[in-house]
């Protein structure tokens, strides 16, 4: 007998629990779904609940005396109902007064329209459709029409836009893509009958790898290097070392910065630089400044690991959008990913001469090196030749 996921409620050789973020909105969410659609193993509106801590999830079909609608309901002008129709806004309308709760209906289109005409409190709310920005990925299950998409695809679209956060909403798909994926790597593998028909669409790289592709022009790699104390000195880590270069045309940025604090003992055997030449770097502000202005608007931060962010963030400069290619890379390999110098092989990746100097310069040499095979495969068209799985983190 199988063990089910009481979080997810997927047999745990299929839980999607580890790839569902956390995340905040302005925007209440209650879902209600169609009771035929808690029975489908691979629905979406469960994952988007989980994903998102201000939502809730209520199931039925006659939702007539529900105690929760019709409070809802006593406020029409801060609920709206994801729902299409000639009588839906858009989402430039709803954007200049946008509702503090979202119904959102979830069943295949028969069921939503059939929840909706049987309940008149949902028709006296106003709705609001929207044209997605991407096809549906929902490649194990069959939508009415090309603009059709999967209720957690939705959500994630409807939230980016209502609260200006596409990005990070985009973060919900991480579990949905899991779900996909494993969903068709276990039919091709498969010996004995189906269980249900799986509907394939055209192949598309993960989202993951679609979205780096489509930032590239936006990325600037970074990597840093601190000086790190143990942790029972109490001394915070502090940047030493930095370089970063924009990927769509090759600049390159890198500052030794001298350290304000005392040297610990293993940074210039770590970082791979002279104790001499760490000492002798240029002021920290200075440092910052002139990466600084090597940054433009809308350029996004791209790291290895967040200890690089963590480092730039806590020596002053101010925030702005970053991303991690870990994730990506993982999902390129359909296994761990490791260190950034191992991922280069995993992925036969060509590699990137190093341009600066000790422990950073290889780094920062091997995330160009990822990086431009991850946009590669992004852009794809074909699917590429199977890698052999990854075992362990190295």
């Amino acid at each position: 007998m199988r063990t089910f996921c009481i979080k997810c409620l997927r047999p745990e050789s299929a839980c999607y629990c580890a790839h569902v973020p956390q995340l905040q909105t302005r925007t209440r969410v209650v879902f209600l779904q169609h009771p035929r659609e808690r029975r489908v193993a691979i629905g979406t509106a469960r994952m988007a609940h989980l994903s998102l801590t201000n939502s809730e999830l209520h199931r039925g079909v006659d939702f007539t005396g529900h105690a929760r609608l019709e409070e809802l309901a006593k406020n029409p002008e801060r609920v709206a109902v994801l729902f299409p129709g000639e009588d839906a806004i858009t989402v430039e309308e709803a954007q200049a007064n946008p509702p503090e709760t979202l119904i959102v209906v979830d069943g295949t289109w028969p069921q939503a329209k059939k929840v909706v005409m049987r309940n008149p409190v949902l028709a006296a709310l106003p709705r609001i459709g929207f044209v997605p920005r991407r096809p549906s990925n929902y490649r194990i299950r069959a939508e009415p029409a090309d603009h059709c998409v999967s209720t957690i695809e939705a959500v994630a679209e409807i939230l980016g836009q209502l609260e200006g956060k596409p990005e990070y909403f985009d973060r919900m798909l991480g579990a949905f893509e899991f779900m996909v994926d494993t969903q068709l790597e276990r039919q091709e593998t498969r010996t004995g009958p189906n269980r249900r028909r799986i509907y394939k669409s055209e192949w598309r790289p993960p989202l993951e790898l679609r979205s780096l592709a489509e930032a590239s022009d936006r990325l600037v790699l970074f990597y840093a290097e601190a000086n790190a104390h143990p942790l029972e000195s109490g001394i915070p880590p502090e940047l030493v070392h930095l370089v970063a270069v924009r990927y769509a045309t090759g600049e390159r940025f890198e500052a030794v910065i001298a350290p304000e604090q005392p040297l610990a003992h293993s940074t210039s055997l770590h970082v791979e630089l002279p104790e001499e030449e760490l000492r002798a770097g240029e002021p920290r502000a200075q440092a910052l400044a002139r990466f600084e202005a090597f940054l433009r608007p809308d350029d996004e931060l791209t790291v290895w690991t967040t200890f690089a962010l963590d480092l730039l963030w806590s020596s002053g400069l101010a925030r702005r959008t970053a991303r991690n290619v870990r994730l990506a890379t993982a999902r390129a390999l359909k296994g761990k990913a490791g260190g950034v110098e191992q991922a280069v092989g995993l992925l036969k990746s060509p590699e990137v001469a190093a341009w600066a100097r000790g422990r950073a310069g290889r780094r920062i040499s091997a995330l160009e090196s990822v990086t431009r095979e991850l946009v590669a495969r992004g852009n794809a068209t074909e699917p590429p030749a199977k890698l052999p799985r990854t075992g362990s983190e190295g």
